[in-house]
């Protein structure tokens, strides 16, 4: 198999066990009710379990667990899993907080959905694909998805700062699917894109988004660094604010499929 785009190593997806990305996590936009009517659908198997990959603070999970049998949610950082206890439906007694490596730990299959939102691309595919493979029912699906805010003015500038403060000094542009696709790991089956919503959100509040990315947690950019960068962003978004308000326009993508039975080697 080709080898994982560097940016996408574990050396950078352990920066999402840093408790200021779990502090930042709250300004992202928020997940649209369509959302889960889409992944609901997707559910024709008994029995109605999920598995919800790198499920952060269950921001997904806690919302799906109502509607279903039992939700796995596994998450290699302690942090997130302890704020998604404290956050509404954390406590649901068929929601099952589960630490640990996606790739390595315990579970209790078979599932008729795989969810991982905006978390798949740090996975060890070789690894997961096959596995999930198997975990799933004989309808189950893989899905895929993430939040696109629309164009806005002050991309351009704000992709600059992003250059010269990320710390992930590999990142470049990619697509998860694509990467997955040209590896021969994922078969899609269906794409819907959410209807637009509109998210306003104070322009500190915008800025700090930034600090639950990758590249962005405050322990590793040091004090002076993630100031100059917050700094740099105020003066940028300052001719778009509002009262002090920033409003993006917002989609989720969501791909659907089957995971490989096996990994291809590329040797």
């Amino acid at each position: 198999m080709l080898p994982k785009p560097k940016h996408l190593g574990v050396e950078y997806a352990v920066q999402f066990q840093d408790q200021s990305i779990v502090d930042a996590y709250q300004y992202r936009p928020p997940y649209p009710d369509e959302l889960f009517e889409i992944l609901l659908a997707l559910i024709t198997d008994e029995p109605r379990a999920v598995l919800d990959l790198g499920c952060g603070r269950g921001d997904v999970a806690r919302e799906l667990v109502a509607h279903v049998e039992r939700v796995d949610a596994v998450d290699f950082s302690h942090f997130m899993l302890a704020r998604g206890k404290q956050l509404p439906h954390g406590d649901h007694p068929q929601l099952h907080w589960i630490f640990g490596r996606v790739e390595d730990v315990a579970l209790h299959p078979p599932y008729a959905l795989i969810t991982a939102g905006e978390s798949f691309h740090w996975f060890a595919w070789d690894v997961v694909i096959p596995r999930l493979h198997n975990l799933l029912t004989p309808h189950g699906y893989l899905a895929l998805f993430g939040r696109e805010a629309a164009p806005n003015p002050w991309n351009a500038a704000v992709m600059e700062s992003i250059r010269r403060f990320a710390t992930n000094k590999d990142f470049q542009p990619y697509s998860t699917l694509e990467e997955l696709q040209k590896r021969n790991l994922f078969a899609l089956r269906g794409t819907k894109v959410t209807a637009p919503y509109q998210f306003v959100q104070s322009v500190e509040d915008y800025i700090e988004s930034f600090h639950s990315r990758n590249g962005f947690s405050r322990e590793r950019m040091g004090v002076k660094q993630a100031a100059a960068f917050d700094a740099e962003l105020q003066h940028i978004l300052a001719p778009y604010q509002i009262e002090g308000k920033i409003t993006l326009q917002v989609s989720v993508t969501v791909n659907w499929g089957k995971p490989a039975a096996s990994v291809v080697s590329s040797q």
